[in-house]
């Protein structure tokens, strides 16, 4: 009896091991995994904090031989500087009245009862995901060009803004929703007229996000490349996004100290702005207070 009862005992200390090694196992083959993707995602990063800085920069990355003089270079380009100011102008353009227009239109969406309000949600949300711009880009050239809109930083502007109006309004109606209505019951009391309430009082309560949408539209913006590509003729108007197509030779060749560079000053800005949004309101796709 002692026999069999100590051969069982084994037999489960030897399962308990076995268990204990497996997990181990597991453990160190998902932090392999985890490392292998980080590395994945980190060299191309770690390449463009170093790249900018090396004497002769290479697809490879490696100790630079530091030198500042690919800034220099970079400034003597005509156009570099000037579309980096050219894409915050479009930018915070579009932000601006993707914000407001949002804003009012979810606003009214989330407090007036409109038969088929929620079709209409979804079916703009749709819309918006399938005719997508490089499918409408022919009839909004088309438009742009009665409108008498080419070469204008205003017609590129309100092209994106009508393209991220949807998905902006739908964001936020789900803000809208979650803000309790009595707030604005007492403000009508004592004679509030509805921009009032909207100004002084929904917009302190949605501001995550109004600052949510407006990241959001800003990114969207400083990637685009084809919209001001095809409405902007000068060089003097373009954006970072197309003057850094002109940092490649005629045969396909990048100049790597210049692209470099311009992609590090290219990715600083909106780098920096979700740092500062996301520190200061947090990305929260709800309402700041409970009902």
């Amino acid at each position: 009896m002692s026999t069999v009862t100590t051969t069982a005992g084994d037999t489960r200390t030897d399962d308990r091991s076995r268990a204990a090694v497996r997990h181990l196992l597991a453990r160190v083959g998902r932090y392999v995994f985890l490392c292998l993707v980080l590395a994945f995602f980190a060299l191309p990063l770690l390449w463009l904090a170093t790249a900018p800085f090396d004497d002769t920069p290479t697809i490879g990355t490696s100790l630079p031989d530091f030198t500042l003089d690919n800034f220099q270079a970079l400034l003597d380009n005509p156009y570099a500087v000037t579309s980096l100011v050219n894409s915050v102008w479009l930018a915070g353009g579009t932000a601006v009245l993707v914000v407001t227009f949002a804003a009012l239109a979810a606003y009214a969406l989330s407090r007036v009862r409109v038969p088929g309000r929620d079709a209409l949600l979804y079916g703009l949300l749709l819309l918006s995901s399938i005719v997508t711009g490089t499918a409408t880009m022919v009839p909004l050239f088309e438009l742009a060009f009665r409108l008498h809109l080419i070469d204008s930083r205003l017609g590129v502007i309100l092209i994106l803004t009508g393209g991220l109006l949807p998905a902006a309004i739908f964001i936020l109606k789900d803000f809208m929703d979650a803000t309790p209505t009595s707030y604005e019951e007492s403000a009508r009391v004592f004679g509030a007229s509805p921009l009032q309430i909207m100004r002084h009082i929904v917009v302190p309560v949605v501001r995550p996000g109004l600052a949510t949408v407006g990241v959001w539209a800003v990114a969207n913006v400083w990637g685009n490349f084809l919209v001001p590509f095809l409405l902007l003729r000068g060089p003097d108007k373009a954006p970072a996004a197309v003057i850094m197509y002109t940092l490649y030779t005629e045969g396909g060749q990048a100049d790597l100290r210049l692209l470099s560079t311009f992609s590090l000053l290219y990715s600083l800005p909106v780098a920096l702005m979700f740092v500062f949004v996301s520190s200061r309101y947090g990305f929260r796709f709800h309402g700041g207070i409970k009902r």
